[in-house]
């Protein structure tokens, strides 16, 4: 009856105990996070209460084990076991606990700071920090399981004597990693590039979506997503629209008639500009910038407050623009001089057509 009793009682102990105190630590974590409404903390931590009654149990199982009397003929295989859960929950509740100071370092800054740009510069560095953090629990957490094994404590007088061999080795066969894993810090901690920033990347226009260790993403404005490696922004030169102030200006062209009358576009711009909700009102202006021998090159120049307004009014102005030529100026539109084509309104033709002529005729040059 005592082999039976027993194991029970230990095991079920060690269970209750551990609920009880799960739901107690669980308890005073709600109320710290009622308390204290200006911190996400504690309401975090409450993430971390299955590793952390894991852990208790794990611990209370491995040390009661031997009072219990389960299976001896197997006692060094279950404890063993017990042990790997007890090192695994560990390094489970260790990630989840530095994952909770981060974020919730992390929302306070954002809530203290009402610049968009170091949000997302803080924002990029805690994520690559909890990157890290998670890499290196990860490999103590491996290494101290692989340690509980008797045959690797023996071998471990080897591995340190040919440490030095096997860290070359793996230094040049991981050299693209290697590259890259310090590119992704020194993106994070140099202010390179941020999670949030519009930026061009082989001609690609949009905006970075994620940032490892080793690699970067970049969701375009078609919802595409343009995954490269982080090295790539410490070796050639882009384009970071979020970089400094998020104001842009933009630039539109049209190909006209060189009878285009360039002061009533002035005119017109103005009025499209002022009823576009996307123009920031900072300036604006039209200018001819380029003539040919049949068209002349018009640019307007326009402003907004990010890059995503600044796109809205480009094709604003351009659209409405070539409407309004269309319909009330339609000789300023490109087209081919020997056809018939509607004359400005102070070059009417003469019944003869000789002004016609004279307009689109180039003078000869005597010989």
């Amino acid at each position: 009856m005592e082999t039976v009793l027993r194991p029970l009682i230990v095991a079920g102990g060690a269970v209750v105990l551990t609920l009880l105190v799960g739901w107690a630590t669980d308890l005073l974590l709600r109320k710290a996070d009622e308390s204290r409404g200006d911190t996400p903390l504690w309401d975090l931590l409450r993430r971390g209460r299955v590793p952390y009654q894991l852990v208790l149990c794990a611990a209370l199982l491995r040390g009661s084990y031997d009072e219990a009397r389960l299976f001896p003929e197997h006692r060094t295989g279950v404890g063993r076991t017990l042990t790997l859960v007890l090192i695994g929950a560990a390094a489970w509740l260790v990630i989840r606990i530095a994952a909770a100071i981060v974020e919730s370092t992390y929302t306070r800054y954002a809530r203290a700071h009402h610049d968009p740009a170091r949000v997302r510069r803080v924002r990029t560095q805690v994520t690559l920090i909890m990157r890290v953090v998670s890499a290196v629990v990860g490999v103590v957490a491996v290494a101290a399981m692989l340690l509980t094994f008797p045959a690797m404590r023996a071998a471990g007088a080897s591995l340190l004597a040919s440490a030095g061999v096997l860290g070359i080795v793996a230094g040049v066969a991981a050299q693209s990693t290697l590259s890259n894993m310090f590119a992704g810090l020194q993106i994070a901690f140099g202010d390179m590039v941020r999670i949030g920033d519009t930026v061009v990347v082989d001609g690609e226009w949009g905006t970075v979506e994620e940032i490892t260790l080793t690699f970067l993403t970049v969701r375009t404005w078609d919802e595409r997503r343009i995954t490269m490696p982080v090295s790539y922004f410490t070796s050639r030169p882009f384009e970071n629209w979020s970089r400094g102030t998020p104001q842009m200006t933009g630039i539109v062209y049209w190909h006209l008639d060189h009878s285009a009358p360039v002061e009533a576009m002035r005119e017109k711009l103005r009025d499209i500009l002022r009823a576009c909700p996307a123009w920031d009102g900072r300036a604006y202006g039209l200018q001819v910038t380029d003539s040919t021998p049949t068209t002349i090159q018009v640019r307007a120049l326009v402003t907004a407050k990010d890059a995503d307004d600044i796109w809205t009014v480009r094709v604003t102005v351009r659209e409405q623009m070539i409407t309004w030529l269309a319909a009330e100026h339609p000789y300023a539109l490109p087209r081919v001089n020997t056809a018939d084509a509607v004359l400005p309104p102070h070059q009417a033709p003469s019944p003869d057509g000789t002004s016609f002529r004279r307009a689109y005729e180039f003078p000869r040059g005597r010989g």
